[in-house]
């Protein structure tokens, strides 16, 4: 995650059912869908004005985190989520036991 993300903060916007990411002004975020201690991540986005400066990959990290921190069991189902947790397969450990394969 690149050094300028790290002090902000991760909001889970439980309205919304998304988390956020909230740099210079716009708003990353994932979509999610949870129950009892499962969360499926659906959907990962960022401005136009945030592509290609890490923003997707800081709200990834941060979210992964965040479901680790609260013991949640995770079932991806966003590509980018998926494709992140491919190159860093550390973040198994956070999977549900459902997810077998990518």
């Amino acid at each position: 995650m690149n050094a300028e993300y790290l002090e902000l903060p991760l909001i889970k916007n439980e309205n919304l059912h998304q988390f956020e990411l909230n740099i210079d002004g716009y708003t990353a975020l994932i979509a999610y869908k949870e129950r009892s201690k499962k969360i499926w991540l659906i959907h990962t986005e960022a401005p136009e004005a945030l592509k290609g400066k890490g923003a997707a990959t800081a709200i990834i990290e941060k979210t992964l985190q965040y479901l680790e921190d609260h013991n949640y069991k995770l079932i991806p189902l966003c590509v980018f989520v998926v494709a992140y947790l491919k190159r860093h397969p550390e973040w198994n450990r956070i999977l549900d036991e459902s997810v077998t394969s990518f």
